[in-house]
This record gives C-alpha cells, sequence and structure tokens, in this order.
C-alpha cells in the first residue's frame, strides 16, 4: 500500500469519485495491499502522482471492501487499473481481447506516463476508447476467462 496514494474504502466513496473528478483522468487501481505485485504498481502510481497532478488523479482500491466494482468490471487478475474520464469509463485497445481494465503492472513509469497522456488526450476529443502506447512487450499476458451464468 502507498502512503501517498488516497485509498478508497467503499462503494460510496467510488461512487462519489467517479462523479466528482472533472476534467482528469480517475485512475483507479483495484488490488490488495500485501500483494507485491500492488506494491510494485502502488509505486510507479505514487512516483508519477505528483507529474500527472495536472491530468489525473489516482486512487486505490482494496478488492475486497468494493465487491460491486470488483464483479462489475470483473477483477479476477490483481492488479487491476480502470479509468474513467468526466464520469465516463475510459477503455483501451492493448491489443488484448478487454479493453476495460490493465491487468498487472506497468514495466516502467515512463509507460504509466504514456498512457495517462493518451487517455487525457483522447479523452478530451472525445473519444471513448484509445490505442495504448505501451509497447506491446511491456504488457502482461492473460487469459481471459468467461464465467456464464
Amino acid at each position: 500500500m502507498s502512503l501517498f496514494l488516497a485509498k478508497l474504502s467503499c462503494k460510496r466513496d467510488i461512487d462519489e469519485v467517479i462523479k466528482t473528478v472533472a476534467e482528469k483522468v480517475l485512475v483507479l487501481r483495484f488490488g490488495r495491499d500485501e500483494d507485491s505485485v500492488c506494491l510494485q504498481l502502488d509505486e510507479i502510481l505514487s512516483k508519477t502522482s505528483h507529474d500527472l497532478s495536472n491530468m489525473a488523479s489516482i486512487y486505490i482500491v482494496d478488492v475486497d471492501s468494493a465487491p460491486v466494482y470488483t464483479r462489475y468490471f470483473d477483477i479476477s487478475y490483481i492488479p487491476s487499473t480502470v479509468f474513467f474520464f468526466n464520469g465516463q469509463h475510459m477503455k483501451v485497445d492493448y491489443g488484448s481481447p478487454d479493453h476495460t481494465k490493465f491487468v498487472g503492472s506497468f514495466k516502467t513509469k515512463q509507460d504509466f506516463l504514456d498512457l495517462i497522456e493518451v487517455i487525457y488526450r483522447g479523452a478530451m476529443r472525445g473519444k471513448m476508447i484509445v490505442k495504448s502506447p505501451i509497447d506491446p512487450q511491456n504488457i502482461p499476458k492473460y487469459d481471459l476467462l468467461y464465467h456464464g451464468i
């Protein structure tokens, strides 16, 4: 867990942040505080939060404290990072089947900075989906599992 990033602890807090963050990319990192990959991602997020303060607001969410959003975004792998802009869910084409979230940790700070810049610029132009600027070799690979009812 990062001491420098705000933590959202319930659905109401998440709803409020989604509604109130305006003209910035809202970054929600879903994970667990004790997970080593989450800690690695939190370090990247906290190191870049000051540089991105004009473009993004970054929050961490424990998957166990927000099961509604965990199910809604199908957070089956942690950490997963979800992006919003003016209350709208932003999608990113990473070259994988899932455009709703980034799964895993970013390899470098620059990958995260570039991604936020692309999302911000696309959102300011009214786009709801943007193409990822991250090198495909730096994007974690995983299998998308569908759980039917």
